[in-house]
Parts: structure tokens; C-alpha cells; sequence
């Protein structure tokens, strides 16, 4: 049904990934994804030695023999450190998976080019989430295999150029050779075709996958994405250089009001802790931590399987495509 470079890339059946979440993309989430026609995703941040992420890497591949993606943000953290980054890359060359979704800085620059030759050289093909022209050709130069074109509607850390969806990529798609993936705003088939047409080769998104039965979620989560529209995210960390988009919640608040008055990171880091954000996911209170979902929570209406949601989408896609047609004479 679909031929693009990242379904040739990977012999897989959708052209559609699954973004990084903290605390949510582990083996079985990422099996299932995997296993429905995607590509799930295993995000590295969860495991904080070698041994755990390595086990993860290999239980995965006991769930399923199909390949998924695997994130390392390269971001200030106060729990991962410079040295995990190092060691993820190791890790992921030495187990030689399918592909790395980077985030971040570039890791020409946060580790050097030698870990680019040693993870090409394992086979592992590279992506870097960009929120600008100038970063996807940065990638390019240095070797990536392709480029997440990621719009400010995405949850997450979006780049503070603040440039949407619909226009950064074609303007990437313009402006390098390699394979792109539209990040930001998906969900449903009519914002797959759409990424097509505006010249992407595949999707990625990770908003919508939170609201799946596979998905270890509490459910008080799922059932509130489900009530949530497309406004009720929010813009955050500006004023520390780490800028976000959540949903609107009493803890976003407090955030942008410690901004307003100029408050620091000092103050602001307890509040967005990981450890925070994984008892919120665990406990379904959405009050408590940053939830970092994007403008998409407009189009969740409901909480299928991975499976259910890839097939709906692939079909969807593929009727909206062909009724677009007709309207060209």
C-alpha cells in the first residue's frame, strides 16, 4: 500500500514512527508498535546503566522480529548524564539496531564525529528531530540518513523558531536530499496524507500512541486526552532556554508564573523532574507534572489498539489521497 524511502529503509509495512517518551516507550510499547506495522520506539532515557538498556534492546527483540527506533536526547539533564549519552551510542552500535532518532544537540557535536562513523559503520541508520532548515542540512553535512522535521505543534521540546508543521517541511524537503519524517500534529490518516503531499516520507508521532490500549499509561490520562482540544497545550521554558509544549494543567501554570517573574532554573527544575513526570503517567494526575503532548490531543476521539490505530490510518490516508484527486481536473 505505501512505497516511500522509509518503508523501503526499513521493510516496513507504514510509514509511521513512533517519537521518544520518557517512561512510556519500553519493550512491549515499542513491540507493539512494531508488530502493528510501524515502528515502535525505545526510548534510552529509561535506563540509567548498560545493563538495563541492553536487556531492554533484547527484550524487545524477543517480542518482535520487526525493526523500531531507538532515542537519545542529548539535552542538560540533572539524571542523564554526558556519559550515558556515550554509553547508549556504544550500546546501540554494539547491538547494531535498526535506527537512532536523535534529539537535541547533533551528535557530531556532543560526542564527536567518530560516534557517527561507528554507528554507520554497524548499520544503524540516523535521524535527527529539527525544528529548522539550517539544523537539517547541519544533519546532512554530517552524515544522518534522514531528518525529523519537527513543527512547533508537537509536544515535547520543539524548537523556538516556532515554525509550523504545514510550512517547515517543505521548506526542509527543499532543502536537503535525504529522507524526511513530518513530526508534529499527527494523528490520523487525513495528517499522514497531508505529510505526503507536502513532500515527507514518513510520519512520526507520539501524542496519539499515548492514547492506545498497549500504551502503560494510567487511564485517567488516556480518558483525559480524550477530553482535551487542540488548544489546551502550552508554550514553556522559554526563559531557560529549554522551551516545551504541555498540556494546560495547575503545574504549567505555576511554571509560567515563576517565568513571568523571572524566577530560574533553580526553581523551576523540581517542578519538571523526571521522577515527577513518571509518578504523574503512573498515578493519572495530570495536575501534578508537565504532560508533553502537542496540539494533536484535538484529534484523539478514542483509545484503540496499535494495530487498530495503523490500519485505520493507512486506509484513511490512502481515501483521502484519492478523494483529493478528483478535485484536480
Amino acid at each position: 500500500m505505501f512505497k516511500t524511502a522509509i518503508t523501503e529503509m526499513f521493510s516496513i509495512k507504514y510509514p509511521i514512527i513512533c517519537g521518544a517518551m520518557m517512561w512510556l516507550c519500553k519493550p512491549k510499547f515499542c513491540a507493539a508498535i512494531s508488530n502493528a506495522g510501524g515502528m515502535g520506539n525505545l526510548t534510552a532515557g529509561n535506563y540509567e546503566t548498560e545493563e538495563e538498556f541492553r536487556d531492554a534492546i533484547r527484550e524487545t527483540r524477543k517480542l518482535t522480529d520487526q525493526p523500531f527506533m531507538v532515542n537519545i536526547t542529548l539535552l542538560p539533564s540533572l539524571r542523564i548524564t554526558p556519559a550515558h549519552h556515550q554509553m547508549y551510542i556504544h550500546v546501540c552500535a554494539e547491538e547494531k539496531v535498526a535506527g537512532i532518532e536523535f534529539s537535541g544537540t547533533p551528535v557530531d557535536k556532543a560526542s564527536g564525529m567518530e560516534a557517527i562513523e561507528m554507528l554507520k559503520k554497524a548499520g544503524v541508520k540516523l535521524f535527527h528531530k529539527v525544528g529548522a532548515v539550517r539544523h537539517a542540512l547541519h544533519a546532512q553535512h554530517v552524515g544522518y540518513d534522514g531528518i525529523y522535521a519537527a513543527g512547533i505543534e508537537e509536544g515535547g521540546h520543539p524548537l523556538n523558531d516556532d515554525v509550523t508543521t504545514m510550512v517547515l517541511t517543505p521548506r526542509i524537503v527543499d532543502s536537503v536530499r535525504i529522507p524526511v519524517v513530518t513530526v508534529g500534529g499527527i494523528a490520523d490518516g487525513r495528517s499522514l496524507a497531508a505529510a505526503l503531499v507536502l513532500g515527507a516520507q514518513g510520519v512520526m508521532m507520539a501524542s496519539r500512541f499515548v492514547a492506545t490500549k498497549e500504551c502503560e499509561v494510567h487511564d485517567n490520562i488516556k480518558q483525559e486526552l480524550l477530553k482535551r482540544q487542540e488548544y489546551e497545550t502550552k508554550i514553556f521554558g522559554k526563559s531557560i532556554g529549554l522551551q516545551g509544549r504541555a498540556l494546560k494543567s495547575k503545574v504549567i501554570d505555576e511554571v509560567c508564573t515563576i517565568e513571568e517573574r523571572g524566577g530560574g532554573f533553580e526553581e523551576l527544575i523540581p517542578l519538571l523532574s523526571g521522577q515527577r513526570i513518571k509518578d504523574a503517567w503512573e498515578k493519572g494526575d495530570v495536575d501534578y507534572a508537565p504532560l508533553m503532548v502537542g496540539q494533536s490531543i484535538g484529534l484523539i476521539h478514542d483509545i484503540p489498539t496499535c494495530r487498530e490505530l495503523l490500519d485505520r490510518m493507512a486506509r484513511e490516508a490512502v481515501e483521502h489521497l484519492a478523494k483529493a484527486s478528483q478535485w484536480v481536473q
